[in-house]
């Protein structure tokens, strides 16, 4: 017979680029284009990075509902280019404070989400009203524009009311993205109205230009925003409403705690990395954990001798290292192995004075607990299903906790100025991709551009490397001899890696920026 093993070729044969931009008004970089677009309009009119990372975030509730939006959470650094630090702001999920485990009675089978937690009855921890932890991303985008933007909310929000209203496009993508959440979608009536035709995920016209999808109350909800301020979805007339839906639809949240929530602000996570500073998010999130691989990285090998690229030797430490962190964390952080990839949105911005915002906000799965609630028109996040639904244990579901989380945004300063920005989204894979970004154009002073297109390798669990099938046999190999390997495609979906950002401002005044060259509809733009 004629040898021939179908799983040792590519599932696709193209060559995938994507162009990075660069500008002296300030880059930004998520993965919608017009959320970056919007971003981009506020530093064209005068804006800092704080306001243009806040619109981008406020947009991306209007173009990307099945990652990020104001039923969300998340973390951020900000870094002033006339301050020495950046700040670590902390609005990552809590739990409500009326939650306990006997809301979650277990049904003796496996689990079937993102965590290998025992099966929940109804997967009440998963989807539907019992999963929401506290909507934090809008308090956390309304504490950094009164510490450290320029503008009045009113504007910043101006751009994503706008996308709003227009509605969310109906192309390729939002039909494979909403096609994933369908069958749980369908189960709550306003998210079915909203997102699905006759129960089924909408469908792009086969030729000409995609329609767009009314949002419900959304565009209603960020105009209130714009009027009563960010408070207003705390403690307003927006609190009002959000606390009626949640009532209404047999949720937690009440009122109070609505009203008391307040996001941290704290120093980061610092590592001396070859004379620059790399600053991490601090917090329950995988910024301790990067650090952590970054001082193992610093007793091996830590440059390529060939010729300045990152060697077979290089990736094999740097999986080793990335192995090692993570038997680190799950022993002293309670954190445990996912079964698949949470779904999140980040951020990279950097202005003209320099300054730079890193962002990673998300609803936990894809479209989180797949209810949108009805007067207010947002999707609510699942952020209970990141607690163990076992009683006793150190990540079980309690009143008010916080559990750790995957999001891991990065600053890299020189003599306390901001030069690098990076971030990335897609759960447990987050970390891996950011380090390896930040160490191609750091330590191997790649343009982002060609990092940007650089294959990397992933490790996400104690036991095992993922790397990308585009890596020479030697690298392979390595990794191979290094432990477990799998060699997989990069592509659109299944999505096998993170998805990452990068902008560059280490010399002169021009910021040089790319997003993921792999995501269709992510852009790093420059303003004007």
């Amino acid at each position: 017979m004629i040898p021939f093993n179908p799983t040792e070729y590519p599932i696709h044969h193209w060559t995938v680029r994507k162009p990075a931009v660069e500008s002296t008004r300030g880059v930004v970089a998520s993965q919608a284009y017009d959320a970056s677009a919007a971003g981009t309009s506020i530093l064209e009119a005068g804006g800092n990075a704080v306001d243009a990372a806040v619109a981008t975030a406020f947009a991306l509730a209007a173009v990307e509902p099945w990652n990020s939006g104001l039923g969300g959470i998340g973390f951020a650094l900000v870094h002033k280019s006339d301050e020495g630090r950046a700040h670590s702001v902390h609005f990552g999920p809590v739990a409500p404070s009326r939650i306990s485990p006997g809301f979650f009675p277990l049904t003796g089978k496996s689990g079937n989400d993102l965590f290998p937690w025992p099966e929940v009855t109804d997967d009440a921890n998963a989807h539907g009203p019992l999963s929401f932890c506290l909507p934090t991303a809008v308090a956390g985008y309304g504490l950094m524009l009164e510490r450290w933007g320029t503008m009045p909310i009113k504007e910043v929000v101006a751009p994503a009311i706008a996308l709003a209203k227009r509605g969310l496009s109906l192309d390729w993508f939002t039909t494979l993205m909403l096609a994933q959440a369908a069958p749980l979608l369908r189960k709550y009536e306003t998210s079915s109205q909203i997102f699905l035709k006759d129960g089924l995920p909408p469908v792009p016209p086969y030729q000409g230009t995609p329609r767009f999808m009314s949002l419900g109350q959304l565009p209603a909800t960020l105009e209130q925003i714009g009027r009563g301020g960010w408070r207003d979805f705390y403690e307003g007339a927006i609190a009002q409403s959000v606390v009626a839906d949640i009532a209404s639809l047999g949720g937690l949240i009440d009122a109070d705690e609505l009203r008391s929530y307040r996001p941290d602000v704290h120093a980061p996570t610092v590592v001396p990395w070859h004379g620059s500073t790399i600053q991490l998010s601090s917090g329950l999130n995988a910024g301790p954990t990067l650090a952590y691989v970054f001082d193992l990285l610093n007793q091996v090998t830590a440059k390529s001798p060939d010729l300045g690229k990152p060697s077979a030797e290089w990736y094999a430490d740097l999986a080793r290292a990335m192995r090692a962190a993570y038997v680190h964390r799950l022993e002293t952080a309670g954190d445990v192995e996912p079964k698949a990839q949470g779904c999140t949105s980040h951020i990279s911005v950097c202005d003209a004075s320099g300054s730079m915002v890193s962002m990673t906000t998300t609803l936990l799965s894809s479209m989180g607990s797949r209810v949108t609630l009805p007067n207010t028109g947002f999707v609510m996040n699942n952020g209970v299903l990141w607690f163990d639904p076992r009683p006793g244990n150190v990540n079980s579901i309690g009143p008010g906790k916080r559990p750790l989380t995957n999001m891991c945004p990065a600053i890299v300063a020189r003599d306390g100025t901001p030069t690098l920005v990076a971030g990335a989204a897609g759960g447990r894979r987050i970390m891996a991709a950011v380090a390896q970004m930040l160490l191609l154009v750091h330590d191997f002073d790649m343009d982002v551009e060609e990092a940007g297109h650089w294959p990397r390798i992933d490790v996400s669990a104690a036991d095992m490397v993922t790397a990308d099938r585009r890596f020479n046999t030697e690298i392979l190999e390595a990794l191979r001899a290094s432990g477990p390997l799998e060699v997989v495609d990069h592509n659109v979906l299944p999505i096998n890696f993170a998805r990452p950002s990068i902008i560059d401002r280490r010399s002169g005044d021009i910021a040089r920026g790319i997003s993921d060259a792999y995501s269709p509809w992510s852009a790093a733009l420059g303003a004007r």
